[in-house]
């Protein structure tokens, strides 16, 4: 007989371990906000808010309109989308990956970042993480019931990982350290020293390295990310996710691909040849056109970072003015600020002072905790509106900063 004293869940546990609900939450005080008259500039989730060039778009466009493009597309990516993209690795960073086994398409490099623990490790197996870190990192090793041991960025480090800190018996136990250059949420910056050093760790340990370059293209001040397959000898020890989201204005086509080292990108292909089949055949079709483009640009042409570091400028010019002072980073689409120096103490959280300036001032932003414990005390700031939203926006941010007594 069925238990009448207690009802079945039908809500897995561990999507309680998945990630921060503050992004569900935030959609809920701008909801708030709305209703109370204000006028929301949403600042909090890192969405282009462009989309990719003409070209791109009519190519998709030609290409959806071919019948025999609505079969399945296959796992693995198409031929010409893989050696593409290794003729840009080839090209951007002077990488060699052959294309056929150490390339992979994704349906966006989210896609592979949730699937990759399930794919080389098992249950139990321990995994290094960056904290603050974008939340599928920890979400994906929950999901694969792999255990987590936290990186900590901080900024008297300059929110650069500190690898001699980590003890010699996580390194044994851990089967992958994911690290994130230039960062989410924090704009990190790593140099070939940095990989260098990464490499050899990683090699002595037996320990692969999982790399996330999703901003690859946004670099400011003259600087241009690096990959970590640069690093001699990388290329038997890491892989590295690539995105056109951000680096193309393509999110909604869910595009981007894996690089890197074979039995890894190998695991991932099998991994997922179980569980879908392929990004859209037009899709692909379109990023390779993308990837050309760039491969043909002058070198004074820097896609999309031009228009995020203009806005960065203005942001971050407009917040001093108003008041706040916030590093300018060197890359990405985000501002990592801590809070006004006079929220900093205990009855101001930084998810307390993100929800008190989105009801007052109609101002989104998404508060630190949401990264990790090490993001307490911070707000991450995204420069995904026009230039006139950004100052509006820093305007109102120096009314609240200003008038509201901690």
């Amino acid at each position: 007989m069925p238990n009448q004293t207690s009802k079945r869940s039908w809500r897995a546990d561990k999507l309680s371990q998945i990630g921060s609900s503050i992004f569900a939450e935030v959609s809920e005080w701008k909801q708030e906000a709305a209703q109370a008259g204000r006028h929301i500039i949403d600042l909090s989730i890192g969405s282009p808010d462009r989309g990719p060039s003409d070209d791109i778009r009519e190519i998709l466009s030609q290409e959806a309109l071919k019948e025999d493009n609505y079969t399945y597309p296959g796992t693995r990516g198409t031929m010409e989308f893989r050696e593409q993209s290794a003729a840009w690795m080839k090209h951007r960073f002077g990488v060699n990956v052959d294309p056929d086994t150490e390339i992979l398409a994704l349906m966006g490099s989210q896609d592979g970042l949730s699937h990759l623990a399930q794919a080389i490790c098992n249950p139990g197996d321990l995994a290094i993480v960056p904290n603050p870190g974008y939340p599928i990192y920890a979400g994906a090793l929950a999901i694969a019931g792999v255990t987590p041991w936290y990186l900590p960025l901080r900024e008297e480090r300059g929110f650069v990982p500190d690898l001699d800190s980590i003890p010699e018996e996580i390194w044994m136990k851990a089967t992958f350290i994911l690290l994130n250059f230039p960062g989410n949420p924090i704009a990190v910056q790593a140099d070939l020293a940095f990989f260098e050093k990464l490499v050899g760790l990683a090699k002595k340990w037996d320990v692969l390295i999982v790399h996330d370059l999703a901003y690859s293209e946004m670099g400011f001040d003259g600087y241009r990310p690096i990959s970590v397959l640069q690093a001699p000898g990388a290329i038997d020890i890491a892989v590295e996710f690539h995105s056109f989201s951000k680096s193309f204005n393509m999110a909604g086509c869910r595009i981007g691909f894996l690089a890197g080292h074979e039995e890894a990108v190998g695991a991932l292909r099998e991994y997922k040849s179980n569980i879908d089949f392929g990004v859209f055949k037009p899709v692909q079709t379109a990023a390779v056109h993308a990837l050309r483009q760039a491969m043909a640009a002058s070198r004074e042409d820097r896609g999309v970072a031009s228009l995020y570091e203009q806005r960065r400028d203005v942001l971050a010019a407009s917040l001093a003015e108003a008041g706040w002072d916030v590093p300018k980073p060197k890359a990405t689409m985000f501002l990592w600020a801590r809070l006004p120096e006079a929220f900093r103490e205990e009855a101001w959280s930084s998810r307390r002072f993100a929800r008190e300036l989105l009801l007052n001032t109609g101002v989104a932003v998404i508060p630190g905790d949401a990264f990790g414990s090490e993001g307490e005390g911070y707000v991450r700031i995204a420069l995904v509106q026009e230039e006139e939203a950004l100052r509006e926006a820093a305007v109102r941010i120096g009314k609240f900063i200003g008038g509201v007594s901690p």
